[in-house]
């Protein structure tokens, strides 16, 4: 019987269109009309103040050597990571002239390094997890995160 409904709700996973994703609580069938037509940066929050959105990090999942990577192991180091993307910026972030003179320190699209552990993490519908740091969380700019290995 199990199977059965197993088959069904991939079935109905299958047929999901962005109408059907518009609805905030399929159950209730509740539609929140300001998704139908937002991109998935679009639909993320706002960093407030002084702070950043960041997207850590996550690596290439395969290893040097070529050894595929599981999830489990990817999430590991997407916890762990120094490195990563600045997706949004907050109204007041690198506002203090005193504090950062007159250049920000990062802009929305710069790979960045931030503390091991810094900011507020959470994870998107897609299971991607996002920070939101502060702005004087950020260590450095670099070019290319492939270049930072971690410890």
């Amino acid at each position: 019987m199990n199977e059965k409904v197993a088959e069904k709700v991939k079935e109905k996973e299958k047929t999901k269109t962005n109408l059907d994703k518009a609805f905030v609580k399929e159950e209730a069938r509740v539609l929140d009309p300001t998704l139908l037509e937002k991109s998935l940066l679009d639909r993320m929050p706002i960093p407030s103040g002084w702070r950043l959105l960041v997207l850590p990090y996550r690596g290439k999942g395969v290893t040097e050597g070529g050894i595929q990577l599981v999830k489990e192991t990817m999430d590991k180091e997407s916890l762990s990571t120094v490195v990563a993307y600045v997706l949004k910026v907050g109204p007041l972030a690198y506002k203090e002239t005193e504090k950062y003179g007159n250049k920000p320190w990062c802009k929305e699209k710069d790979w960045v390094l931030i503390g091991r552990y810094a900011g507020s993490r959470f994870r998107l519908g897609d299971d991607h997890e996002v920070r939101i740091i502060n702005d004087d969380d950020i260590i450095g700019t670099i070019l290319d995160p492939d270049d930072i290995k971690s410890l």
